[in-house]
């Protein structure tokens, strides 16, 4: 392919050094905001790249395991500072490569940092418990032992938190890991690993290797020497990932989709509701995989909601995220925009009503990205095609509801359970919804999208492989139980 020559080309990072594809291959990264601009070359690596770096994650996994988890934090406390330093420069790198807000990108990097911090802590805290036993003259207690080698495929749409806060704990626990980051987002994943560099990782503790799903991912999914794979994306590619981890005995994380409600009460505090429905369904553009997707209002306060919605929506600028006046960036890909595009005109197809936005932005500056309105669909029927699958833009469904009850059981008449949220005032709803909703992120009067680093993260159904990310919970996926007996 032709270079331009102000544009950098990044390479792997393999047991400690770095290194390009074996047949010199290589990948650009553009810009969503302006297809023009091209953040950076990456290699389109071979399964070469890739068994190099699985064997030198194996081989430094001997050492890094013996090291005490304090030890490793320390490490973790030193990648942070690093990054801390360069915060802005990676934010920018965020912005264009994805294209969210810089705010929203500096935020991110920030909880990147924050979720460094709290992994380097753990290196200090338990691993296991004193067990009675049944013997008076035995010591009987459990421990924790890492998986060995871990590999980490993820997105594009955090590309710095979602990788650290896979890369912390499996690291802290004592294991090794390969990453291999989105092709949209890969300069950003590079920058983040040559934190790891400078911050003086032992060679092969860290690896990363670039290119594309059929053939590194797949590899990661079917290399005899990965005990672990840990996975966020889409449903089908999860379903692809498990299948085959579970078919060579690798242990599997999967986090996958989700089609988030909110739910409106007749009691809500509609501004309140708004402005939480717009952050949570158009931040991001949408693409966050908590995302409030379904918009369930109760038929009382319909019409003054959807009032309210549509005159906040309309004060939205969309634009360049690097620009200051900017709320919603463009589509990460262009790929991403068609899918966006393809769900609306399904949408109406199928009979629902397009109240505002549906179309692509396309003139003056946006001309040379992947823009397009935020929009707003009402008369929605559950079955409709927007209202079950995932969409991954900025487009809302509004239904209506007779009642809370009716409210509940759509919100849960979908395959994914990943996030949900309710606006209320009256303690009795509240609980109703906290019992009765089937999924892994329950919020009452927030928006559905986000979780706290120290809480534990995951979905029900068929978001998630039913296990868990995040806070003190990651430490089931990434080390393995281990009962000990001594006797004298």
């Amino acid at each position: 392919m032709t270079i331009q020559t102000e544009s950098k080309i990044y390479l792997n990072y393999i047991n400690g050094s770095w290194v390009s594809s074996s047949d010199e291959q290589v990948y650009a990264s553009v810009n969503p905001a302006n297809k023009n601009d091209i953040v950076g070359y990456l290699p389109k690596s071979t399964i070469n790249e890739l068994n190099e770096a699985v064997s030198s994650a194996k081989k430094a996994f001997k050492l890094w395991r013996k090291l005490s988890s304090a030890d490793r934090g320390e490490y973790l406390y030193k990648v942070a500072a690093i990054l801390e330093k360069r915060v802005d420069e990676i934010a920018e790198t965020i912005t264009r490569e994805m294209g969210k807000t810089l705010p929203e990108a500096k935020g991110e990097t920030i909880r990147a940092i924050n979720i460094l911090r709290y992994y380097a802590g753990e290196g200090l805290r338990k691993i296991g418990d004193l067990i009675p036993s049944t013997d008076q003259e035995a010591l009987m207690f459990t421990t924790r032992t890492p998986l060995g080698v871990v590999g980490i495929i993820t997105p594009w749409n955090f590309p710095i938190a979602i990788p650290v806060w896979k890369m912390a704990p499996a690291l802290v626990y004592g294991n090794t890991v390969v990453l291999k980051p989105a092709g949209e987002t890969s300069v950003t994943a590079i920058k983040l690993i040559e934190c790891f560099h400078e911050a003086g990782f032992p060679a092969g503790v860290v690896n990363v290797v670039t290119g594309s799903g059929s053939v590194i991912g797949q590899g990661i999914i079917d290399h005899p020497d990965i005990n672990g794979i840990t996975f966020t994306g889409s449903d089908t590619v999860g379903k692809r990932v498990g299948q085959g981890a579970f078919a060579r005995g690798a242990k599997y994380q999967l986090e996958m989709g989700g089609k988030n409600p909110v739910i409106v009460a007749a009691d809500a505090d509609l501004d309140l509701a708004v402005d939480a429905t717009i952050n949570g369904g158009l931040r991001s553009t949408g693409q966050k995989c908590t995302a409030t997707s379904r918009v369930i209002v109760v038929s009382e306060v319909y019409e003054e909601f959807k009032k309210k919605l549509i005159k906040k929506i309309k004060e939205i600028k969309v634009g360049n995220g690097l620009e200051k006046d900017t709320w919603m960036g463009p589509c990460a890909s262009e790929d991403q925009l068609n899918t966006i595009l393809s769900y609306i005109e399904k949408g109406i197809k199928e009979g629902a009503t397009l109240l505002y936005g549906g179309q692509r932005l396309d003139e003056g500056a946006l001309k040379h990205g992947f823009f397009v309105q935020p929009t707003v669909f009402e008369n929605v029927k559950p079955h409709m095609t927007i209202a079950q699958e995932e969409i991954f833009g900025p487009v809302l469904a509004l239904i209506k509801v007779n009642t809370l009850e009716e409210a509940i059981e759509v919100a849960n008449d979908v395959k994914y359970g990943l996030s949900a949220s309710i606006f209320t005032k009256n303690i009795g709803n509240m609980l109703s919804f906290i019992q009765d909703i089937e999924a892994g992120l329950v919020r009452v009067n927030a928006e559905s999208a986000g979780v706290e680093l120290q809480a534990p993260f995951g979905g029900m159904k068929q978001s998630s492989s039913h296990s868990r990310e995040q806070g003190q919970a990651a430490i089931e996926f990434f080390t393995s139980i281990k009962t000990v007996l001594v006797r004298p």
